[in-house]
């Protein structure tokens, strides 16, 4: 039984936050409800546009996010899942704030790469705009020799758009179409693989439905609490 404590620190939004519990419960290998892992969920919907803030001076979504990390703290998290790519932008001031550790989306994607792909060293990058303007994804990868290619305006307004009819719930053929045509654009221009890269985007493309080496980073930091949770980075 395990007895680590998982903290997910969601909102952003609220179906992203129960497809990062579903990865959870689905990389779990358990045959009892008392192999699973405990989990902690705070889904605050009021912390405010993670993109809006990075490109446009919207409001500063930090004091939100540090709320809810010191809920979960206080309530007994061990470690906090954040499954929002955009949001670790502000992954320094999140760690800072509380004593426990944060899971980094980006730097787990990046070690899933290095793992299941050593030798990939252009990835395409689906993702919000934020994500892809703050560079949060380059100057990672960057430091390991990976090269991070994006779409071109127009192609990253059709991945913008998709991921706001997800957030409104609009989830059809349509919008795993938008998302799947960017994808296969990057892989023509030269991207060995490609990350999905906003937490909205693999409720409505699955990585494993896909002809191209795919990442999907809610499941690594899925991968990566469950690991921490039953110790096997331990050994």
């Amino acid at each position: 039984m395990p007895d680590r404590v998982i903290g997910i620190l969601g909102g952003m939004g609220p179906e992203a936050t129960s497809d990062l519990f579903r990865e959870i419960i689905r990389l779990t290998p358990a045959r009892t409800d008392q192999d699973h892992i405990p989990v902690l969920i705070y889904s605050d919907t009021r912390i405010p546009d993670r993109t809006a803030a990075i490109l446009q001076g919207g409001v500063d979504p930090s004091p939100y996010l540090v709320r809810s990390a010191k809920v979960l703290e206080n309530a007994g998290a061990g470690i906090l899942a954040v499954p929002c790519n955009t949001a670790h932008y502000f992954f320094p001031a999140l760690q800072r704030a509380v004593a426990i550790p944060v899971l980094n989306m980006i730097l787990e994607t990046l070690r899933e790469l290095r793992k299941r792909m050593p030798a990939v060293r252009n990835i395409g990058l689906l993702a919000s705009r934020g994500a892809v303007q703050s560079r949060i994804y380059h100057d990672a990868f960057a430091e390991r020799g990976v090269r991070v290619m994006v779409p071109d305006d127009t192609g990253q307004e059709s991945v913008s758009s998709a991921i706001r009819q997800v957030k409104a719930g609009i989830i059809g053929p349509q919008t795993r179409d938008s998302f799947m045509s960017v994808a296969t654009g990057l892989v023509g221009a030269g991207a060995e693989a490609v990350i999905l890269g906003c937490t909205e985007i693999p409720l409505a493309l699955d990585e494993r439905d896909v002809s191209f080496p795919c990442l999907n980073a809610t499941r690594v930091l899925a991968q990566a609490a469950v690991d921490w949770a039953l110790r096997k980075n331990d050994e």
